[in-house]
């Protein structure tokens, strides 16, 4: 009994044991299977995600554009480069001492001149330019306009010393345009400075050259101008003229002022065949700008234009029925918020013996007026 005992414990312990065994294989086959199945799987997603990309890279339609950054034409370190030798330096002899300022040299039909401003050369007994290599020679007024602050002068300098900008028009000028200004500040020759056109259309007033007249359609700038700079260019970043420097607002920072550069292909002519420019519209009043105190008291309900506190006996406006009260807000349908606005479109827009319309406003009256202008009389 005993011995049978024995072999049956070993018999169940060896079927147990077998069967451990065979657990463990099927399971381990089970969970290989498994693995095969979800490797399987992944495999068809990733060949399906293949084909789904190269069918749709077979689709794709590429453009390539070549983009360049372009700044307003050039470096600043090139413009002047190209611009320096054109600028000059002019001085001129008075009674007592001696006056300095700007120039550039401007080639027309062939004729080698500089132009500065008037105000330079104003009084002056003797004059000389300096090119950029530090040479000198003498030079002759050749015409002014004062009423531009414009001068032409003709220098006596060999032909390789002109090194002539182009002038283009300012009329394609618009507020936050970068502009250049090479002069010679103090009598530091050759330096340039930067800035934007800030606005456009200014008056201003050199009341020692012109009395009470103004300059009008003027180029307000950013760029520094200081004593000297006067009569230098004022350069559009493409090294061309857009205008000549010619003023300041004594103690102001970033406040200059430029003739634009119509006005000097308007005159430029007239300086050099005729020595002046007398073309300048005239119409015989005087006044101030409109605002919302003055209509309240005149009356009106009109808070713009141009408030006519006198008229000249006898000028184009009086002859043409305009009187003092007047408020001018358009000329030959252009409507004119300003004195500003309405100067500047007399300068640039009209000349001497042509007729103009002005619409007026005359108490609760909306009138329009025929005037012939006349011509700005002589400086003082």
């Amino acid at each position: 009994m005993v011995e049978y005992r024995e072999r049956s414990g070993r018999s169940s312990t060896s079927v147990i044991a077998l069967v451990l065994v065979a657990g463990l294989l099927i399971g381990g086959l089970a969970t290989s299977f498994i693995f095969y199945m979800e490797i399987d799987g992944l495999n068809r997603e990733i060949s399906d995600l293949k084909s789904q990309v190269s069918n749709l890279w077979g689709q794709q339609n590429y453009t390539v554009q070549n983009i360049t950054l372009y700044q307003n034409g050039t470096a600043l370190r090139q413009l002047y480069e190209s611009v320096k030798d054109s600028v000059v330096l002019v001085r001129g002899t008075v009674s007592n001492g001696s006056v300095q300022g700007s120039g550039f040299v401007y080639n027309f039909s062939g004729v080698m001149v500089v132009i500065t401003n008037n105000h330079v050369v104003h009084g002056t007994t003797a004059v000389s330019v300096t090119f950029s290599d530090g040479n000198g020679y003498e030079a002759k007024v050749n015409g002014t306009d004062p009423y531009a602050d414009l001068a032409v002068l003709t220098v006596n300098a060999p032909a390789s010393e002109f090194k002539p900008l182009e002038i283009v028009g300012s009329s394609m000028l618009l507020v936050g345009d970068p502009v250049v200004a090479i002069g010679n500040p103090y009598g530091l020759v050759g330096s340039l400075t930067t800035g934007i056109v800030s606005a456009l259309g200014r008056t201003i007033t050199e009341e020692e050259y012109i009395g009470a007249y103004s300059i009008a359609n003027i180029i307000q700038t950013s760029t520094p101008i200081n004593p000297g700079n006067s009569g230098g260019p004022l350069l559009n970043f493409d090294g061309k003229v857009v205008g000549i420097t010619t003023a300041i607002v004594a103690d102001s920072q970033g406040l200059g002022f430029a003739v634009p550069s119509n006005t000097i292909l308007k005159e430029i002519q007239s300086l050099i065949v005729n020595g002046g420019y007398e073309a300048h519209s005239y119409l015989g009043v005087s006044g101030r700008d409109m605002d919302y105190e003055r209509a309240q008291d005149l009356g009106v309900n009109v808070t713009f234009g141009w408030w006519v506190a006198s008229v000249v006996s006898g000028g184009p406006a009086a002859t043409g029925g305009v009187r003092s009260n007047d408020i001018i807000i358009g000329i030959n349908g252009t409507y004119v918020k300003s004195g500003d606005e309405m100067l500047s479109y007399l300068e640039e827009y009209t000349l001497p013996n042509q007729n103009v319309t002005l619409r007026i406003v005359r108490g609760t009256q909306l009138l329009d007026k025929q005037v012939l202008l006349g011509q700005r009389p002589s400086p003082p």
